[in-house]
């Protein structure tokens, strides 16, 4: 008799984890685009490292995906509250300067 020793096989049961690449180009074309394309090459490589067994890194890739999208989207954000800023203080500016013209100093 010929015993076969089975191999306990981990997380096929399981999905592998969200890769976030929707998210991830999204705040690419819409936010920042330098954090938006690390969020893309970390979202690329989850279902890649899923497939070969490596499901830590999947998770940490997953994890760094998340991380940077999130990161796109606060200085994509941050970016268009300041140029608002920008833009209302040019306003005022402009508006100020105009009062100024009929004095005579």
């Amino acid at each position: 008799m010929t015993e076969q020793i089975e191999q306990p096989t981990r997380n096929t049961h399981q999905a592998p984890p969200p890769n976030y690449l929707v998210w991830a180009i999204l705040t690419t074309v819409f936010c920042c685009l330098p954090f938006g394309i690390v969020s893309i090459i970390f979202a690329a490589q989850v279902n890649s490292k899923w497939q070969m067994g490596d499901y830590e890194g999947a998770k940490l890739s997953s994890k760094n995906a998340k991380l940077w999208a999130w990161i796109s989207f606060g200085v994509g954000i941050a970016a268009y509250i300041l140029s608002m800023l920008l833009a209302v203080f040019g306003i005022f500016a402009g508006l100020g300067l105009e009062a100024l013209e009929g004095i005579d100093i």
